[in-house]
Order: C-alpha cells, then sequence, then structure tokens
C-alpha cells in the first residue's frame, strides 16, 4: 500500500439503513458516481454488509457500507438484520433511507432508535420522490417527529445527491486531531526514530500498517523519521548529529530496543501508540493488572482487528499466551477472535488481549473497550502486555504522563 493512500480505518464510515428495496445501493451509486453496488427490483439484493473505500467529493476519503434490508425474513433473514446491526457499532454517520412512496415502517422507527441509543449522527433521506408527491412539509413532520433533518432525493435523477452530500458535511464529527498517532508528541525538526524488525511475520516488500502510518505522521508533523532495525539502533543512534525525541519500536523487540535507547530519549512502542490514537489508553492501561489475578481455568480471549496466516511463533496464539503462562503459573484456557467478529458473550472471559486496532477504525475499538466496560472484565492490548511481561511498561509510558500516574497508581 502507498504512503499517499488513507487506510480503511482511518476513513469516516458512512452507513446506509433502510426497509429492503429502499433504495440504498442505488444511493450510494448516485453519491459515488459510481457502479459499487449491485441494483435490482428483487428485494434483498444486499445480503451482507458491504464495504467500499473511496473518495466522496466536496467530503475525501470514505467507507461507504451498504447493508441488508431491515425487513428480511427467515432465518438467513433475522441472521442478515443481525450482521446490519452489528455495523453500528464501526459507524461514524449513519444514513437512514426511507421509500417515500411507501412512507416510514415500524423497522425505519426500529433502526432509528437504535441509532440515536448509540449516539450516532443520523440524516433521513426521502428517495424514491421522482415515484412520489412528497412536499417540503411532509419532510418538515418528519424532521420534526425524529429530530432528524430528512433530504429529498431520487436516486434515479440525481436530484437532492448534492443536499446529501452537504448535509453529510454538516453532520461530520469535528475530530482530525483523534487520528494523531505522534503528532502531538514531537515538533518540527525532531528526529524520531523508528525500530521496525523485519522477520519472518513481516509482509514481504513492505511494511506494516501502523509503520506505514507513524512515519506519515511523523512527516506531516514537518519531523525526521529514521527507520532501523534492532540490531542497528544503537549503531543508528550514535550516527545522528543531535539526540532524538523518541524512539517507537515494534512490541516484540522491546527488551533490546529498551536496552539500546538512552535513558534520557522517550521510548515507547507502535502498539501503545495505537492503543492511545484507536482506543482508551487510560482503560487499557488498568486492564494489564489483571493478569496478576488469572486463576486456574480462567479464559482469555486474544481478539485481533484483522485475519492474517499465523507463524509459528505468533504472537497472539503463542507468544501472549506462553508469556501469561509464565507470568501466572495458571492453567489458562485461551480463546481466539479475529477479523469483524468480536465476541457475543464478553462476560464469560477473565481478560481481553487486543491488538493494536491497526484495522479498525477508533469507532470499532471503542465499541470492543466498551463492552468490555460493561461486564467489568478487564482489556489490555499487545504493546502494554507485552512492556508489563517485560518489565518495562513504566518506562514505556513516559511519552504519556497521565497513563503513567495510572499505572503508578495501579502498582500502590
Amino acid at each position: 500500500m502507498s504512503l499517499n493512500e488513507t487506510p480503511r480505518s482511518v476513513r469516516i464510515h458512512i452507513a446506509l439503513f433502510g426497509r429492503r428495496n429502499a433504495g440504498k445501493s442505488s444511493i450510494i451509486n448516485t453519491m459515488t458516481g459510481q457502479e459499487i453496488a449491485i441494483v435490482s427490483d428483487v428485494e434483498g439484493t444486499t445480503t451482507d454488509p458491504v464495504y467500499k473505500s473511496i473518495e466522496i467529493l466536496p467530503i475525501g476519503p470514505c467507507v461507504i457500507i451498504d447493508t441488508a434490508g431491515l425487513d428480511d425474513e427467515g432465518k438467513l433473514g433475522e441472521l442478515r438484520k443481525e450482521k446490519t446491526l452489528k455495523v453500528l457499532n464501526e459507524t461514524d454517520i449513519s444514513i437512514i433511507v426511507i421509500d417515500a412512496s411507501i412512507g416510514i415502517t415500524e423497522y425505519d422507527r426500529y433502526i432509528i432508535k437504535q441509532i440515536k441509543d448509540k449516539k450516532i449522527p443520523i440524516i433521513g433521506v426521502l428517495n424514491k420522490i421522482d415515484e412520489s408527491d412528497v412536499s417540503d412539509d411532509d419532510a418538515k413532520k418528519l424532521q420534526n417527529e425524529f429530530n432528524i433533518n430528512f433530504v429529498k432525493v431520487s436516486a434515479v435523477t440525481g436530484k437532492g445527491i448534492n443536499e446529501l452530500k452537504n448535509e453529510i458535511i454538516n453532520i461530520m464529527p469535528k475530530s482530525e486531531d483523534k487520528f494523531k498517532i505522534i503528532g502531538d508528541l514531537i515538533n518540527p525538526g525532531d528526529f524520531v526514530v523508528l525500530v521496525t524488525p523485519i522477520d519472518k511475520a513481516a509482509p514481504k516488500g513492505r511494511l506494516i500498517l501502523p509503520q506505514q502510518q507513524t512515519i506519515r505522521d511523523t512527516l506531516e508533523s514537518d519531523a525526521v523519521a529514521v527507520v532501523t532495525k534492532e540490531y542497528e539502533l544503537r549503531e543508528t543512534l550514535d550516527n545522528l548529529k543531535k539526540k532524538p525525541r523518541i524512539v517507537i519500536t515494534d512490541s516484540q523487540a522491546f527488551l533490546k530496543v529498551a536496552a539500546d535507547t538512552p535513558k534520557d530519549v522517550l521510548m515507547t512502542s507502535f502498539s501503545i501508540l495505537f492503543a492511545r490514537c484507536k482506543g482508551d489508553l487510560l482503560e487499557l492501561i488498568k486492564g494489564v493488572k489483571a493478569v496478576e489475578r488469572l486463576k486456574d481455568g480462567d479464559k482469555v480471549l486474544i481478539a485481533e482487528g484483522c485475519t492474517h496466516h499465523r507463524q509459528s511463533d505468533d504472537i497472539g496464539k503463542v507468544k501472549i499466551p506462553r508469556w501469561i503462562r509464565q507470568i501466572t503459573g495458571k492453567k489458562i484456557d485461551f480463546e481466539y477472535s479475529s477479523g469483524v467478529s468480536f465476541t457475543d458473550d464478553v462476560k464469560k472471559y477473565s481478560l481481553i488481549v487486543h491488538c493494536g486496532a491497526c484495522m479498525l477504525n477508533r469507532k470499532a475499538m471503542l465499541y470492543r473497550i466498551d463492552s468490555a466496560k460493561k461486564f467489568n472484565v478487564p482489556i489490555v492490548n499487545y504493546g502494554i502486555l507485552i512492556a508489563y511481561v517485560h518489565g518495562i511498561l513504566d518506562r514505556a509510558l513516559e511519552p504519556f504522563p497521565l497513563a503513567r500516574m495510572i499505572w503508578k497508581e495501579e502498582n500502590l
């Protein structure tokens, strides 16, 4: 992937909901000017959520999510509706599409309530105005009833599409800085040393996504990115004409990097940076102490936001379970999840260990953290856990004073 491409995980996620044949797919095609979604007069053409990373001018990089109809029927229909509702957990902006020739239904009212309960920004669309006589007063009545702005649209003629785009712009979360990985920790001209091991787990011919994104954020902050491998770190530091502001490492090289980085230079990992960028660093810091409370027979979930071919020494499948067993001396039952699936039974776990979430958007990762908090299940991410098991978490948190203070309080 090019450094100039915007990863799906940091794009605004816009999801369309509504009944079958309300015109969700047609609106997507008209908005984007592309035949992205399959369109048919047959109800239920969209079965599973369909994700498409695109540029919508003048909005910018987005992920459009087309969902199955909420009035789908039968056992398969129930499964499709369940998947549709799960899309809410990663949605930044929601669009409820109503067939203007039919009007609002119980299914529309249901999804509006679900969206509002999750406090997701919502736009109403009255589609198919080319087939029905819909007045501004009709849209105003719905707006007053639901406290939602409704836009009259024809996906066939394109009427109202620009107004819909303007509504998306107006309602878009004003949170540009939430995607900062390191930009707020450095100043223009600072040297940032990034330690990127090239082992058999590294993708051939490219850096992994957290490394790419951190380099990009460094450059956008007008700082200098110096990339090296762990065994060349000491020589790299000796050859720099000035002291780096911070050294950032892959978590699996923590011990080597900690030993070779001078004590007066900040040091942390990509995974800990992503714990802050994508999730809730303070909550994840609190979660790591649960390792000490694990007992024989406890269940621990190892959760990853992507799917990949696992190596013989895979971090999630092999190394983390081994470290936890070594620290606790207990017989722990490990279970695993990956990709968009998480778990529907959070409360059965004594601890959740999550990856850095580089492939998830912030909304999806916060949902997973909140799900754990709801049932008082501790959750921690890979980087924090690895620093903890190696006894260097206090140092790895030096760039984050509040998180470090929380960690010290947890140790009192």
